[in-house]
């Protein structure tokens, strides 16, 4: 007997409105899918790929694309999940050490100023010159983000990826904020275009002025780069100086390094004594100065005379003054402190950690987090103090900025040094507890960018790497491996000439702030408007 199956016998088979239903739940996942692609794709932008910088207009474009047209609700979403496509993976350093729940905690919260932005972007996108109002919504809300909680944690700026972009100069007419400006506007307007250019297509008409407004958006910021390079220049103004940035490596990464204390001071003495030798063999030029990383003597050299010990040798087998990170009690208070060591007066100046690191250099809610779990307290016993001077050290008439690890992170933490007369930047750093993640690779960026912004060398000593010495250019013409000992010696530019950023300091991020306010306010009072229209 011959069984013939119709599609009713048949449950794996949809009907043609299931299917449809089942198509369109799809379709309705994919400006999810997307924006947190795009997030993905701006993460890829950033160091250590030097030649993906511009895999953020890209980003910026898709995004436009997904929030046009959202309502608030939707819009937060998709910002949350554009956040966590970018944040997740730039931030996994943050985990290293110390395991998922700190890491993925930052990222949480961190997202939701990105989610924040994406429902202000939804609103002015919908205004005249659309693509303006939104980079402007995205300067603010990195604004915020630096500055809360807990004092902030701009880490993820977009200026920070252009290292090696072509909007690079920009860092040098209003540093940080008109720099991530441009390269959001040219994204937005990238989108722009190609929406008026599919719109015109249908309807085979265009809008001039939103055309106008979106070639704008794309070719003011290249032609302001291109511009912008003017100002910038690695010209010695005051004459040169020959610096020798000191890296002495760490028995082993992680938090455990901080167990090798004196290990990690004999190395760097030993390194510079090496320096010394080669100095003296004609293997490398004498040094007007050195430079030591954070951290590289946690053993305090005022309360144990053996480190003090320690370090004058050190000092005095190269002969030249060694600016030295250490931690150091005093008055009750634990600081993290660049020592000026002379090699015939002792320690001349200091200078005190001002931006410490949250839940590292101190715990915030303390007690709360206590409660939940002891290791945690465990790990930060006691909470460092803030310094409150900025750090810039006469050495024999040279002005050398400092500019302590996280703090160049922090606008004005570099600047002012600047201000108050710096003619060149440190940056000592310890990112030894990191291992060998992409965290200094991203941090070296952040001190390409800060040379450029205030036209400056930078040095950036580091324990374990990467060390290196920064052109005003943003060049970098030495650097170390990691987790490996060595010294860089180099002649470098002395500068003295501010440039536009360092004049203006936070007056550009203000201005773009007013700009997204009046974007956002103009956006409401339309919206507004509008619903008063409807129930008329």
């Amino acid at each position: 007997m011959t069984v013939t199956t119709t599609s009713v016998d048949r449950p794996d088979r949809l009907r043609p409105g299931q299917a449809r239903t089942r198509g369109a739940r799809l379709l309705r996942l994919v400006p999810a899918a997307v924006s947190a692609l795009c997030g993905v794709l701006l993460y890829v932008s950033f160091p250590p790929r030097t030649l993906w910088w511009w895999l953020a207009l890209p980003a910026f474009a898709g995004f436009a694309w997904v929030l046009r047209g959202r309502g608030w609700k939707a819009a937060l979403g998709l910002g949350y999940l554009f956040g966590l496509g970018f944040l997740l993976p730039l931030l996994v350093w943050t985990g290293v050490e110390v395991g998922p729940g700190p890491w993925l905690a930052l990222v949480v919260v961190e997202a939701v100023f990105i989610a924040l932005v994406g429902v202000g972007i939804a609103a002015v996108s919908k205004l005249p010159g659309g693509p303006v109002w939104a980079a402007a919504v995205w300067v603010a809300g990195e604004a915020v983000r630096a500055r809360v909680p807990f004092h902030g944690f701009p880490w993820g700026k977009i200026a920070f990826g252009q290292a090696d972009g072509v909007f690079l100069p920009l860092a040098a007419v209003g540093g940080t904020p008109v720099l991530g400006f441009a390269v959001v506007l040219c994204g937005f307007g990238l989108y722009e275009a190609a929406h008026l250019v599919a719109e015109g297509r249908r309807t085979r008409a265009v809008r001039r002025a939103a055309a106008a407004a979106a070639l704008l958006s794309v070719a003011v910021p290249v032609v302001g780069a291109l511009a912008a390079r003017s100002l910038v220049s690695d010209k010695a103004e005051d004459g040169t100086v020959t610096v020798a940035v000191i890296q002495g490596n760490v028995p082993r990464s992680g938090l455990e390094f901080n167990a090798q204390r004196r290990a990690v001071l004999d190395y760097h003495a030993r390194e510079t004594e090496k320096l010394a030798a080669d100095v003296k063999a004609g293997k490398a030029a004498r040094p007007d100065f050195v430079l030591w990383p954070e951290n590289s003597s946690d053993v305090d050299p005022f309360a144990y005379p053996d480190a003090a010990a320690v370090i004058d040798k050190a000092v005095k087998a190269i002969g030249v003054p060694i600016s030295v990170g250490a931690v150091i009690e005093r008055d009750g208070k634990l600081l993290n402190e660049q020592i000026l060591w002379d090699p015939v007066k002792g320690p001349t100046q200091t200078y005190d950690k001002r931006q410490i690191q949250p839940f590292g250099e101190y715990l915030p809610l303390r007690s709360l987090l206590g409660a939940i779990n002891d290791n945690w307290t465990s790990m930060v016993r006691q909470d460092f103090s803030r310094g409150s001077e900025p750090g810039v050290f006469d050495i024999d008439g040279t002005k050398v900025g400092l500019a302590t690890c996280y703090e160049a992170a922090f606008d004005w933490a570099v600047r002012d040094t600047v201000t108050h007369g710096a003619q060149m930047i440190s940056v000592p750093s310890n990112n030894a507890t990191f291992d060998r993640s992409e965290m200094t690779y991203q941090q070296l960026a952040m001190s390409r960018i800060r040379a450029v912004e205030h036209s400056r060398t930078v040095t950036v000593p580091v324990t374990s790497g990467v060390s290196a010495i920064i052109m005003p250019d943003g060049r970098i013409t030495q650097k170390t491996g990691m987790f490996v000992p060595g010294y860089l010696v180099q002649k470098i530019p002395l500068r003295s000439s501010e440039t536009p950023a360092t004049r203006l300091g936070i007056l550009p991020e203000m201005a773009l702030v007013l700009v997204a306010a009046g974007g956002l306010g103009w956006a409401i009072a339309a919206g507004v408007r509008a619903r008063r229209t409807r129930t008329a």
